[in-house]
């Protein structure tokens, strides 16, 4: 029998995953991930509610609920990170590093190593193919969630459980119903992973501050109003910019002289772009396309989390590579992670920071 480590946050995705286990005839040992820090406001990850979920539907199975702090590592490693990429008027994905440092790989080192699989309630598939273990995406295109795992490593993928990923969210919904869950009508988590229920400006501010600074209309060069520091906006954002007259995306920003560039994007060449670069690519499992990546290889690739796969061709150029969109996209936004599936949006490949 497989001796399992599963992740339980609070929510249906995992509590289910604990319900299916044991119809499976599994008696998995049950970890919450503690990362928010006691008392810090900007920090607050609901935790108290999650872990008496967690309490809860632990009993409910009879197996033993384990509180893992690792809210320093976090800190050091996803969070310093985030701000960082913030700073240098970057798209960070906490989400992404999170899933490879903290859930992955901090919670491996020091507990996931004495079990032979780690089980959580990501919407995911694992494949076997050519004798080696591949990441898949999920049965649910709307709550696939390969894009947030598209930095983990060979090992990791190969010693990870996704009881869910074969379900439709709906399913899902039914199955914790059915079984008399706690979690079954707790509405799905919308922040970013370490930010809970804080506001993401709140966050920001909380450690850079606010500085205002002039937003200016690309195309005439005209100062259409403020913001307070260009550490609070996206390339490509369109919601939260205060301007009448909308709809109005950011373009570009000036780091230098505190400047948010936007545009009604129109037609707006710079707002949209068919073709960027990728910086530092990391291959999951393995390269399948080594032969023919100087001419090209079909795929289909994200930007961000959107239910949709784009089609396009991956070119290898000297240390990076360079996508080529089959349509315009909008918003590309350097610091993001672009992430790359195989034709057909099965297997998902690795990923590569957009630069």
């Amino acid at each position: 029998m497989k001796n399992i480590a599963a992740l339980l946050s609070g929510g249906v995705d995992s509590s289910v995953v604990v319900h299916l286990l044991c119809e499976q005839g599994y008696k998995p040992t049950l970890f919450y991930i503690k990362i928010g820090m006691d008392g810090a406001e900007y920090m607050d990850c609901s935790a108290e509610e999650d872990i008496e979920l967690a309490t809860v539907t632990a009993r409910k199975y009879g197996l033993p609920l384990i509180i893992v702090d690792l809210h320093r590592e976090y800190w050091d490693n996803v969070a310093a990170y985030a701000i960082d990429k913030i700073k240098k008027g970057q798209t960070p994905n906490p989400d992404v590093m999170c899933n490879k440092l903290i859930k992955f790989g901090c919670f491996e080192q020091r507990v996931g190593k004495d079990f032979d699989f780690t089980a959580t309630g990501h919407y995911a598939t694992t494949l076997q193919r050519d004798g080696k273990t591949w990441l898949g995406t999920a049965k649910d295109p709307v709550k696939d969630q390969t894009d947030f795992l598209a930095q983990i490593d060979y090992l990791q993928v190969s010693k990870l459980m996704f009881p869910i990923g074969h379900l439709m969210k709906n399913e899902v919904r039914e199955i914790a119903l059915k079984a008399g869950l706690p979690s079954a009508r707790r509405k799905d988590s919308q922040g970013i992973c370490f930010l809970g229920k804080i506001n993401y400006n709140d966050f920001v501010r909380r450690f850079l501050g606010e500085k205002e600074g002039a937003v200016i209309e690309l195309e005439t060069g005209k100062k259409i109003g403020t913001h307070r520091g260009y550490w609070f906006h996206t390339i490509g954002q369109r919601k939260g910019l205060g301007l009448s007259g909308g709809p109005w995306f950011v373009i570009k920003k000036d780091i230098q002289d505190n400047i948010v560039y936007v545009s009604h994007g129109y037609g707006v060449e710079t707002q949209f772009g068919n073709e960027f670069s990728l910086g530092d690519f990391h291959y999951i499992t393995d390269n399948p396309w080594w032969e023919s990546e100087a001419e090209g290889v079909d795929i289909t690739f994200k930007i961000r989390h959107t239910p949709e796969f784009i089609k396009g061709k991956l070119f290898r150029e000297e240390d990076r590579y360079r996508i080529l969109s089959s349509e315009k996209l909008q918003g590309i936004a350097p610091g993001q992670f672009g992430v790359v599936y195989d034709e057909l949006a099965e297997v998902c490949i690795g990923s590569g920071e957009i630069i």
